[in-house]
């Protein structure tokens, strides 16, 4: 079981981010098609739960009752989820280079019917939150301490289901349950603030009563410091507004490409071996 003393220093988190951005990146150019922006954006959040010792799981028990649960809302950045899951032992590296591929359990949005460890099937946007509110409804019912984390993607705030879940949470007072705003800034078409403004996500969230903070995203510290902060608090749910950048590790060669967004597109073989040049 990984637990909480099995956490990787801030500097061993560093280096194992950088070993998921490679994945990330590997897994997409082979299978010619994914979301490879999208899933960088995420790293430093999903490497500090995984790794940082905010989680516990079981990768050779995947159904441990007490395990914390991991939901994916913005399920097209699978391959974050798939880079941390086969680097905590779940599956090999091998397995996860069959992404959407014909036949392969590496779908392009997860499927808990066809990995373990999944926890739940993702990808029409906006439903996450909904499905962690009813696990850690059920963590309480059974009363095994489960903790559950959703990262939902700024696109998908646009949703009503999304913020009909924040009333629920608040409701029954979830403090098993904390949500990550991955806010990169784009979506699907363009600029989140182009397609629809929200304003502060602090402001909203925090008027419906939730514990929230506003995070530089790809801060690897700043994401432990806020995770640690949530963990204090037990009395109702709790939201990280995580600000990132799509792409983030290897911005500068997507820039050669004029595409800050970038967005449901694998690097090409040649931009891959740049972007991996970079990060080594």
């Amino acid at each position: 079981m990984a637990a909480q003393a099995n956490a990787l220093s801030l500097e061993e988190l560093k280096e194992k981010g950088k070993v998921l951005r490679r994945l990330i990146i590997r897994m997409t150019t082979e299978a010619g098609s994914g979301h490879p922006s999208s899933s960088l954006s995420a790293v430093e959040v999903v490497n500090a739960l995984w790794f940082g010792g905010f989680m516990k799981y079981d990768p050779e028990n995947p159904n441990w009752e007490a395990r914390d649960r991991f939901i994916l809302s913005k399920g097209h950045a699978v391959p974050v989820l798939y880079a941390a899951m086969a680097e905590a032992g779940y599956f090999s590296e091998e397995d996860v280079m069959t992404l959407r591929k014909l036949g392969s359990p590496f779908e392009g949005h997860p499927n808990m019917k066809r990995l373990p460890g999944i926890e739940a099937s993702t990808g029409s946007l906006g439903q996450g939150l909904s499905l962690g509110i009813g696990q850690a409804l059920g963590a309480r019912l059974n009363d095994n301490g489960s903790n559950v984390f959703v990262v939902i993607g700024d696109g998908e705030m646009g949703e009503g289901q999304v913020w009909e879940a924040l009333a629920a949470a608040e409701k029954y007072k979830l403090g098993n349950l904390t949500a990550i705003i991955d806010q990169n800034g784009y979506q699907q078409t363009g600029a989140t603030h182009d397609v629809l403004d929200l304003g502060s996500f602090e402001e909203k969230i925090s008027a419906f009563g939730w514990y929230t903070q506003t995070i530089e995203g790809n801060d690897q510290a700043a994401v432990v410091e806020a995770l640690e902060n949530a963990a204090k608090v037990t009395d109702r749910p709790k939201a990280i507004i995580s600000k990132t950048k799509k792409g983030y590790g290897i911005l500068p060669v997507l820039e050669e490409t004029g595409d800050v967004n970038y967005h449901g597109k694998p690097l090409s073989p040649e931009l891959a071996e740049k972007a991996l040049a970079f990060l080594a």
